[in-house]
């Protein structure tokens, strides 16, 4: 009896307990639940997306936000991580109404079996309902509302918005936000176009991004993902044949996942100023969609053509010795070596290594990231073929040396160094001022100073064209006879001291020519013609190519370049010659569209003949253009020649001790123009001039830009202009003698008068 007393006393408590806990609970409840936050922000729903920049074709080239996140309809979304996703975290999620007591109950005795926490039981729901609104802090009370939160959101939304919700929101480790942005963070591709075993991996990330991170630990992720495809095999998701090819599948992570841009950095870096010029920080935020001018095609040409050309310039320089020397550990591991190049960084196909052993006929080495690799005792370095360990080197190689090391096309390595010269390509469209390429330096993470638009540095001989334009409007004509004879310069026609100009060449070819002297780029006939026309004159006229006359000091030496100048503020003033005479400003930006893609920008047209002002007369452009073809076909550029087309036209730079060295040149259409030269300004090297130094990258960025580009015509002589037959020796006029091109007023007369 005494037991049976007992018994119904301990009954009743439970009872009275239970009564108590339900009406605990139901107060709870009714107090709290009207106290919950309005689930309007998730009907609402708008995600901190990018900003996102793309090429005229349509490429993603960069994108800038605190979060990588890309939005997808849940319509859009891949059944097969539906399933994973259901599979993975709440098997329950299409029955139960927030809560899965279900899965309550199976973490419970799993915990205690465990002696620990090894199970949750958050569903998707709960799981929005924190991500939303609440902390991540594990209390009482923080789980509690979490609950009624999910029984609010399922009162409120369907299984298919709160599915896309999560879908959408997630964090998923690398700063991405959402399967979508994680797909292509990942593996380099729209989540639609993900495989079972990519969308496998991506499953199983909600329960731990950080330790479940392919990036970080392959191993670990690829037993998560078998996690998730157990899950959907045990679930009747996928067949058996499904779950074991899925499994088996050697995944390809993007390697490209940190860096879209690729080899457009310096183009995509001057657009994200703009935009947070216009914008603010909410540029980062409002998934703004930039469509910009750049093409991906000419970016890649122009991107090699200067890399090319700045290795193939240090290699003329010789080799300058290891980057510096480590002591070597009697015992070497893998793990001491990578740790030893850490903090020198890879470039391309440039690695960092360290010298081992020097042998008699191989050097055993240690690259950053590959590891072993034997470099040939003897072998090409820098233009000689050099024993590597001998004299013959700046500084000879030996155990501990910090080197870089490049692989070959033949798939062996070789010996190599970081270029110390910098450069800079710029391309526009020579109507519309459109860039189509900006490459602003060797590596923009080597160096983010951007040569093209912040590099303030004397053009030399390019800048003559502008001078001889000049010229034209003050009675100056191609076949004018001038002196190319030394003479001394006074300090008030200088500015600083007597000058005593002298060629290039230190040679001097007597009375001759402009067009002759423009094509051998001489420069005391260049000096000669500013000293007619004044320097004042000069400075006001280059008003019309677009240039500062601050920057150019009104004194003889303007004649040589001895101003400054960027390659972009080059390529606005060769543009006026290739267009026929109209000014254009370079631009990058085509329109801007909102999330929606809604146009909220779009540049104004900028066709040569509706915005642009004419600065020059069509016959100037003429004359000019025909002096600059000519500098192509018979003097400084002729390297063009290799190009096999006769519209080109341009001009080569180089100034004192060959310290910049440049190329502007163009096309009817494409207007370019190459710099190379050292950040702190210093010769580039005996006889390394605008040919052999900067003319060389244009041609390579040419041979791309100027595919699928008809050869055009030569321009039409204009009204004003006369073609005459003249002694090119006398500039006189003489039937068995070449064509010249003269303004109207300017042309030479017979005894008589009569113009020929």
């Amino acid at each position: 009896m005494r037991i049976k007393s007992l018994f119904s006393k301990f009954l009743l408590l439970c009872i009275s307990l239970g009564i108590v806990g339900i009406l605990a609970g139901t107060f709870a409840f009714v107090t709290a639940y009207p106290q919950l936050p309005p689930v309007n922000a998730l009907t609402d729903y708008k995600p901190k997306l990018p900003l996102r920049i793309y090429s005229r074709e349509g490429t993603l080239i960069g994108e800038f936000g605190r979060e990588h996140r890309e939005f997808i309809d849940i319509d859009t979304v891949p059944n097969s991580l539906k399933n994973a996703i259901v599979a993975a975290e709440d098997e329950h999620f299409w029955e139960h109404h927030g809560i899965d007591f279900i899965g309550i109950g199976r973490a419970a005795i799993a915990n205690v079996s465990a002696r620990g926490v090894r199970q949750g039981a958050s569903t998707i729901t709960m799981q929005v309902a924190r991500n939303f609104f609440l902390s991540s802090e594990k209390t009482f009370t923080r789980k509690f509302n979490e609950a009624l939160l999910a029984i609010k959101i399922e009162r409120n939304l369907t299984k298919n918005q709160i599915l896309e919700l999560y879908i959408n929101q997630i964090y998923l480790g690398q700063r991405s936000y959402g399967f979508a942005a994680a797909s292509k963070i990942y593996f380099g591709k729209p989540l639609t176009q993900a495989s079972l075993a990519e969308i496998s991996m991506l499953a199983g990330l909600p329960k731990a991004p950080s330790r479940y991170n392919p990036v970080v630990n392959l191993k670990r992720a690829k037993q998560r993902q078998g996690y998730v495809l157990k899950r959907m095999y045990n679930l009747g998701l996928i067949s058996n044949d499904e779950l074991e090819q899925a499994k088996n599948v050697i995944l390809k992570l993007s390697s490209a996942r940190n860096n879209p841009s690729r080899h457009a950095e310096f183009f995509v870096e001057m657009v994200r100023q703009a935009l947070t010029e216009r914008y603010g920080d909410e540029a980062y935020t409002k998934g703004l969609n930039v469509h910009t001018t750049l093409s991906v095609t000419h970016q890649e040409a122009g991107f090699l053509a200067l890399k090319n050309g700045l290795e193939s310039h240090d290699e003329r320089q010789g080799y300058r010795g290891p980057l510096g020397t480590i002591d070597l550990p009697s015992k070497i591991d893998d793990e001491w070596l990578e740790d030893s190049l850490q903090d020198l960084n890879s470039y391309e196909d440039l690695s960092p290594a360290v010298v081992l052993t020097v042998g008699s006929e191989a050097i055993e080495t240690y690259v950053k990231g590959t590891g072993p690799v034997i470099l040939a005792n003897k072998q090409t370095v820098y233009g000689a073929t050099n024993l590597i360990s001998g004299s013959e080197l700046v500084a000879p190689l030996k155990s501990g040396a910090l080197i870089y090391v490049r692989k070959t096309l033949k798939g062996g390595w070789a010996l190599s160094q970081l270029p110390v010269a910098e450069g800079a390509v710029i391309s526009i469209d020579a109507d519309t001022g459109a860039i189509n390429t900006l490459v602003g330096g060797y590596n923009f993470y080597r160096n983010k100073f951007n040569h093209v638009t912040q590099a303030k540095r004397q053009p030399g001989s390019s800048f003559k064209p502008f001078i001889y334009s000049a010229a034209l409007e003050r009675g100056f004509t191609p076949g004018t006879i001038i002196d190319d004879a030394p003479f001394e310069i006074h300090e008030s026609q200088t500015g600083f001291e007597v000058w005593d100009p002298q060629n290039y060449d230190e040679e001097f070819a007597g009375p001759i020519s402009l067009r002759y002297a423009l094509a051998k780029s001489k420069n005391l006939v260049a000096i000669r013609i500013l000293q007619a026309i004044t320097p004042d004159y000069a400075r006001n006229y280059l008003t019309r190519f677009g240039f500062n006359p601050k920057h150019h000091p009104p004194y003889l030496t303007m004649a040589l370049g001895a101003g400054s100048t960027t390659p972009l503020e080059m390529a606005r003033g060769y543009a006026v010659f290739a267009n026929g005479g109209y000014l254009v400003e370079p631009y990058f930006i085509s329109r801007i569209e909102d999330i929606e893609g809604n146009l909220i920008f779009k540049t104004k047209s900028q066709g040569k003949r509706t915005t642009a002002d004419q600065v020059l007369d069509t016959r100037n452009v003429f004359t000019m253009s025909s002096l600059l073809r000519n500098v192509i076909q018979t003097g400084t550029g002729i390297r063009a020649k290799s190009l096999r087309r006769k519209d080109l036209a341009g001009k080569t730079g180089t100034t004192n001790d060959n310290i910049d060295a440049w190329f502007a040149g163009f096309q009817r259409r494409i207007v370019a123009i190459t710099w190379v030269g050292k950040d702190q300004p210093g010769p580039l090297g005996d006889k390394e001039t605008g040919s052999k130094a900067a003319l060389p990258i244009w041609i390579d960025y040419m041979k791309t830009a100027l595919k699928g580009i008809p050869e055009e015509k030569p321009l039409a002589r204009p009204e004003g202009i006369r073609s005459i037959l003249i002694d090119p020796e006398t500039g006189l006029p003489n039937e068995d003698g070449v064509i010249e091109y003269f303004y109207e007023e300017n042309a030479p007369r017979t005894d008589s008068g009569a113009l020929f």
